[in-house]
């Protein structure tokens, strides 16, 4: 009867040794190292583009998503493309990540192209066309036909140019009747302008015609009411006759600073009825 070895018996020390390196090959043995893989950038969402679609505004490029071996290092490409987004064309000079609109993009789309690069590798993906650019917007007027566009109420005169004028629209006096007895005469003036808003800060001039029967008081400026009071005061000729019914003044109203025959300047005649 033959007696039947164990394996491991009869297997020579070099055997062994071979088998081992082998499993240790597949496997990895204790304390062997196992380099890690590495891999060039590849995109998985294409970058975007945020901002408002605005001449002078700011355009921004984000990144996307990339896998691969980080670090990943991006450079930016801007393109100009037709109002479909297609045609495009790389713009001079624009790389960096943000980029700021101009009139030669209106009525045109942009695209940014990210390349991602590291050590093994580069790879591209462009964005989506934004929306198409538009003009800048611009600001409604501040003034129209000579008048502010904006507010209510009392104007002030600086406000107010040509083709506007000034508008004498209001007068009283005191006393009323004037009698030969009147030292003192104030006259208040109102003035507007602008579908009568009153005015503020208008330069308004009386004198009484024929001349020499009052004085000729200073120019005074209207009030935040729009009016202005003037006070004159009695001389030589007045009466003008012994059966004056009426004392006639002229009235000019006007902006300072321009020519006293032009602008926006108004001129009125007006009366007062005079007693005697």
């Amino acid at each position: 009867m033959h007696r039947i070895e164990h394996p491991r018996r009869w297997l020579s020390a070099g055997v062994i040794a071979s088998v081992s390196l082998a499993v240790g090959a597949v496997f990895g043995g204790a304390g062997s190292g196992v380099a890690a893989s590495q891999t060039a950038p590849t995109n998985r969402t294409p970058p975007t583009i945020s901002g408002t679609p605005e001449d002078g505004q700011t355009l921004t490029a984000s990144d996307g998503t990339w896998g691969g071996t980080t670090p990943l290092t991006f450079s930016y490409e801007w393109r100009r493309c037709d109002n479909t987004g297609g045609s495009c064309s790389a713009i001079s000079g624009a790389t960096d990540k943000t980029y700021v609109l101009k009139a030669l993009d209106v009525g045109n789309t942009l695209r940014v192209h990210v390349t991602a690069k590291n050590a093994d590798g580069s790879a591209s993906s462009t964005s989506v066309p934004s929306a198409v650019i538009k003009a800048k917007a611009t600001p409604p007027p501040t003034h129209q036909n000579g008048c502010p566009t904006s507010g209510s109420g009392t104007v002030s005169v600086t406000d107010v140019s040509l083709p506007a004028l000034l508008m004498i629209d209001g007068q009283n006096a005191s006393p009323t009747p004037i009698t030969k007895s009147t030292t003192d005469l104030t006259i208040k003036i109102h003035v507007s302008a602008c579908n009568g808003r009153p005015v503020h800060g208008a330069l308004v001039y009386v004198t009484g015609v024929p001349y020499s029967q009052f004085s000729i008081p200073p120019e005074a400026p209207t009030a935040s009411d729009g009016w202005a009071t003037l006070t004159l005061q009695q001389d030589r000729f007045f009466p003008a006759s012994p059966r004056q019914q009426l004392l006639a003044v002229f009235v000019r109203a006007r902006k300072p600073g321009e020519n006293l025959l032009s602008g926006i300047s108004a001129r009125r005649l007006i009366s007062f009825p005079v007693r005697l």
